[in-house]
C-alpha cells in the first residue's frame, strides 16, 4: 500500500483559508473605497470568446489579459455589482459555516434579498462572475451542481466525512463528492486510472474485475464528465502521479468528452487550471479501432460529420494522433460505442481490448 503524505495542513483546510480571505478582501475592497469617499468598483476579467485563449505551454484554455470595472457609478452596473456583493456575502458565510447549497437553492435564497435574479441562468452567471474575479472555484465557494456524481471503484482509501475504501462500498464504488476538494486521500494501492465513458462499461468493468487485472482505479465519467469528476482526475494524477487513460465512445462526442477532460473546456477557461488533465492519454474508441476489431458501427450523421470538422479546426486537436483519426473517421464515415466490443463477448473487452491498448502505450513511452 502507498501512504499519502500528510501536509502540516489539510487540503481541506488550506482551500477553505484561502477562499475565505478572498471573499473577506473583496468586502474590505468595497469598505475602503468607501472610506476614501471614492466610487466602489469591483474588477472583473472578461468570459467573453474574445478573452479565451489557448495556451501552448500550458496546454489548456486560459483566460487573457482582458477585465471591464463593475462601478456604483454606471446606473446600469448597480443591480449587477449589488448582485455579487450578496452572493459574496452568502459564500462567505457557507464558507465560514462549512456549509454548501446548490445553484438552485441560491437562487430561491436570493428571493429575500431585496435585488433578487429574474431566472436561474442569470444567477448562474453572477456565481461564475464571482469565481472567476476572486480566482477562486464554485465548489471552493460553497456553490454545488444539481448533478449526481460518476463513481470510482478501486482500492484507494479516502476521507470523506468518514474513512472508506472505493473497492469495499458495493459495487457501485465510491461516488464523486461536488466537494471533492475536500476529500482527503490516505491510502492507495493502484498505479493508474481507467476513465470510461458510459456506466454500462463501469459496471462491466468492474464485474470483471478489471480494477485488479490492470491494477487500476476505474472512473465511470456518466458522460460528459462534470466539474467534480474531472478534478478527482486532475486531483489523482498530479498529487499521487497516477497516469490517466480515457476509453470513450468512438464518435466526435465522445471524443470532446475526453478532450475536455485533458485539455478543457472554453467556457471554464478560468478554472482549468483546476480541472484539465493535460497528460491524460486517449485510448479508444478509434476510427483505427473501428477498422481493426471490425466492430459493429452506425453510419454518421450529419451533425457528426459537421462536429467532426470544427474538431480538426480546435487547437485542442492539433496533433498527429487526433487529426489522423479524425480525417479517418470522416473518410469510413462510421461510428461505434464501447459497447460494441461484446460482439466477441462480455469479457473481451477486458481480456484483449485494453491488454492491447496498454502495451501499446507502455511502448510509446
Amino acid at each position: 500500500m502507498t501512504k499519502v503524505k500528510q501536509k502540516a495542513k489539510s487540503h481541506k483546510e488550506e482551500r477553505k483559508e484561502y477562499t475565505y480571505n478572498k471573499l473577506k478582501g473583496l468586502g474590505q475592497e468595497i469598505i475602503e473605497e468607501i472610506e476614501k469617499q471614492k466610487v466602489p468598483s469591483l474588477k472583473v476579467p472578461s468570459r467573453g470568446t474574445g478573452n479565451i485563449v489557448y495556451d501552448d505551454a500550458k496546454r489548456y484554455y486560459v483566460l487573457g489579459d482582458r477585465y471591464g470595472r463593475r462601478s456604483l457609478g454606471n446606473v446600469k452596473q448597480i443591480r449587477k455589482l449589488g448582485q455579487m456583493v450578496y452572493v459574496a456575502n452568502f459564500c462567505k458565510d457557507l464558507v465560514a459555516r462549512e456549509k454548501t447549497a446548490t445553484i438552485r437553492e441560491m437562487y430561491y435564497v436570493s428571493e429575500g434579498w431585496g435585488i433578487s435574479f429574474k431566472n436561474q441562468q442569470e444567477s448562474n452567471i453572477v456565481g461564475e462572475d464571482l469565481e472567476v474575479t476572486l480566482g477562486t472555484t464554485r465548489e471552493d465557494l460553497g456553490l454545488m451542481p444539481e448533478e449526481d456524481g460518476a463513481s470510482v471503484y478501486g482500492d484507494i482509501t479516502l476521507y470523506d466525512e468518514v474513512e472508506l475504501n472505493a473497492a469495499s462500498v458495493g459495487k457501485s464504488g465510491y461516488t464523486i463528492s461536488p466537494t471533492i476538494d475536500q476529500v482527503e486521500f490516505l491510502d492507495y494501492n493502484v498505479d493508474k486510472v481507467l476513465a470510461v465513458e458510459t456506466m454500462g462499461m463501469f459496471h462491466r468493468l468492474v464485474q470483471e474485475n478489471a480494477h485488479k487485472r490492470f491494477n487500476c482505479l476505474i472512473v465511470g465519467l456518466k458522460g460528459q464528465a462534470a466539474r467534480a469528476t474531472r478534478r478527482f482526475i486532475k486531483r489523482v494524477n498530479e498529487e499521487l502521479g497516477l497516469p490517466v487513460y480515457i476509453c470513450n465512445d468512438g464518435d466526435p462526442w465522445g471524443f470532446h468528452i475526453a478532450q475536455v477532460i485533458i485539455s478543457g473546456s472554453a467556457k471554464l477557461a478560468h478554472v482549468n487550471h483546476d480541472l484539465a488533465t493535460p497528460d491524460a492519454k486517449f485510448i479508444g474508441v478509434t476510427a483505427s479501432d473501428i477498422i481493426n476489431y471490425d466492430l459493429p458501427t452506425d453510419k454518421l450523421k450529419d451533425v457528426d460529420v459537421m462536429r467532426l470538422k470544427e474538431l480538426s479546426k480546435d487547437p485542442r486537436y492539433k496533433t498527429d494522433f487526433w487529426q489522423t483519426e479524425i480525417k479517418k473517421m470522416l473518410k469510413i464515415g462510421k461510428k461505434a460505442e464501447q459497447q460494441s466490443f461484446s460482439k466477441y463477448g462480455l469479457e473481451y473487452v477486458v481480456d484483449t481490448y485494453f491488454p492491447a491498448k496498454f502495451e501499446e502505450m507502455e511502448n510509446q513511452a
